[in-house]
C-alpha cells in the first residue's frame, strides 16, 4: 500500500474522531470506568468489578456443579474439571514441590491458577470485554497472597536458615555482605513482587486494547468510511478475530505462569539448603 493512502486513511480517522462519526481508538481511561452501583459508599462498583464478582462466582459454580457429586466413572463435565485440577496438582505442585509439599499448598496454587484463568478469559466474553486482571487491584493482591506465602513457607521451613540465605548467600566474602544483603533484598521481596504484579496486569492491558483498537477500526471502515476502505475492515477484521484466538493462549499462559512462579518461589523458600 502507497505511504499517501496510509496517509489519507490516518486523516480520515483524525476527522471522524473529532466529528464523533464512528471511530473510537482504545484510551487508558477505560480501566477507571465511572460507578454503576452505590455510587458514594464504601461498597460502590464499577463495570471491571462486576465482571470481576461474575467471574468469581462463575468460578465457584462451575466447580460446585463439577465436584458436588463425584462418581467413580466420571461423567464428561466431571472429567473436564478433573482434568483441570489434575493439571494444576501434578503440573505444577507436584512436579515443582513434591507429593508432600505440593499437597500442602496446592489450595493455594489452584485458587491462583483458576481465579487468573477465569478473570483474564472475560476479556474476549461478549458484553464483558474486559479482563478482571486488567485493573491492579487482583494482579496486586495475588502477588501479595503469592509472597506472604513464599514467606510463609521458608520461616516454617527453617526460620534462621531462611532469614541467613535470602540475605547472604553461602561463599560470599565477608566484606561484600552488607552489598549483597541490599541487593538480595530489593531483588527477592521488591523486585519479584512487582514483576509478578506488571507482568499480568500490562498483558491483559495491552489485550484489551489491541482487541478494541481491531473491532473499533472494523466497524469504522465498515459503517463510516464506507467504499473501498471496507477492505481494509475485512483486515482489521480478521486481525481481530486472529487476536481474540492469541488472548486465548495469553489467558491461560498468565495464569500457568504466576502460579508456577509462585510454586518456584515456595521450593526456593523449602529448599534443603534453606
Amino acid at each position: 500500500m502507497e505511504p499517501a493512502l496510509f496517509t489519507e486513511a490516518a486523516t480520515l480517522i483524525a476527522k471522524t474522531a473529532e466529528n464523533d462519526g464512528g471511530f473510537h481508538p482504545p484510551s487508558i481511561l477505560e480501566f477507571f470506568p465511572p460507578v454503576v452501583l452505590f455510587e458514594g459508599t464504601p461498597f460502590a462498583l464499577t463495570r471491571i468489578t462486576l465482571i470481576q464478582i461474575f467471574a468469581t462466582v462463575a468460578l465457584i459454580l462451575i466447580f460446585w456443579l463439577g465436584t458436588r457429586r463425584m462418581k467413580l466413572v466420571p461423567g464428561r463435565f466431571q472429567s473436564i474439571v478433573e482434568m483441570g485440577l489434575d493439571f494444576v496438582r501434578n503440573g505444577i505442585a507436584h512436579d515443582l514441590l513434591g507429593r508432600k509439599d505440593g499437597n500442602r499448598f496446592l489450595p493455594i496454587l489452584t485458587t491462583i491458577f483458576f481465579m487468573i484463568l477465569f478473570m483474564n478469559l472475560t476479556g474476549i466474553v461478549p458484553g464483558l470485554q474486559v479482563a478482571g486482571t486488567a485493573i491492579i487491584a487482583v494482579p496486586l493482591l495475588l502477588a501479595i497472597i503469592s509472597y506472604v506465602t513464599f514467606i510463609y513457607a521458608g520461616l516454617k521451613k527453617s526460620p534462621k536458615k531462611f532469614l541467613r540465605n535470602s540475605f547472604a548467600p553461602s561463599g560470599i566474602p565477608v566484606f561484600l555482605v552488607w552489598f549483597v544483603a541490599i541487593l538480595e533484598f530489593i531483588s527477592t521481596f521488591l523486585i519479584r513482587p512487582v514483576t509478578l504484579t506488571l507482568r499480568l496486569l500490562m498483558n491483559m492491558m495491552v489485550g484489551h486494547l489491541m482487541l478494541v483498537l481491531f473491532f473499533s477500526a472494523t466497524w469504522f471502515f465498515f459503517f463510516t468510511a464506507g467504499g473501498l476502505w471496507s477492505l481494509l475492515g475485512a483486515g482489521t477484521l480478521a486481525f481481530g478475530f486472529a487476536f481474540t484466538v492469541f488472548e486465548i493462549l495469553v489467558a491461560v499462559l498468565q495464569a500457568y505462569i504466576f502460579a508456577i512462579l509462585t510454586a518456584v518461589y515456595i521450593q526456593l523458600a523449602i529448599a534443603e539448603e534453606h
